[in-house]
């Protein structure tokens, strides 16, 4: 079985640098119109409840149903969300959080090992689940790619080494006696699914 993690298209909050966590932020123009069809058409699409995901899965898999996983939301960045990074650069809780290797809580937000292991479990649950035996597709995030990826991709590396571009993502092959031995998933390929874009 293959698993498809895939990031939402851009919105304007990507293109400003703005923490978007659990704001309902929807594409832009711009992003949606870059998104084109997968080449290939799921019966269903695990999806974020947050539009940027949602609409970013109709695009590329106009055909497929809709299953909504709450769980598979956006890390809370609490106080944090709709500023970047140059708004906050004098900002003590923010200096704080950013020198501590961002893994603190966000002000009225989540910490990251909280955020992690919530979508971690969310997508443990959804492979043991799986009942097509072709693909398991997921929209979400990027933050929620990084757990993921973090978590169970081989080659093993950090959080922050697998940030992923709008419309893309990443294609695991999904072993049962791996999976079941170490809960590992091995990467196949780097996909893009935007004009231009190509799988690297």
């Amino acid at each position: 079985m293959k698993i498809y993690l895939l990031r939402h298209g851009r919105t304007a909050y990507n293109a400003e640098h703005r923490y978007q966590g659990h704001r309902d932020i929807p594409l832009s123009g711009e992003g949606e119109a870059e998104l084109v069809q997968a080449d290939f058409s799921p019966q269903v699409v695990y999806v974020s409840p947050l539009r940027r995901a949602r609409r970013t899965a109709e695009c590329l898999f106009p055909a497929a149903r809709q299953s909504v996983v709450e769980a598979l939301i956006e890390m809370d960045f609490g106080a944090f969300e709709g500023r970047n990074y140059l708004e906050m650069e004098d900002d003590p809780e923010y200096r704080a959080w950013v020198d501590g290797g961002c893994n603190g809580r966000c002000p009225g937000g989540e910490d990251r090992p909280e955020f992690c292991r919530r979508v971690c479990a969310a997508f443990e649950e959804l492979v043991e689940q799986a009942a097509a035996p072709q693909e398991l597709v997921v929209v979400a995030h990027g933050g929620v790619l990084m757990a993921l990826m973090e978590r169970f991709a081989l080659p093993e590396r950090g959080y922050f080494d697998w940030e992923a571009p709008n419309g893309g993502g990443y294609v695991l092959d999904w072993d049962a006696g791996l999976w079941q031995s170490s809960r590992k998933l091995r990467l196949l390929e780097r996909v893009r699914y935007t004009k231009g874009g190509v799988s690297c």
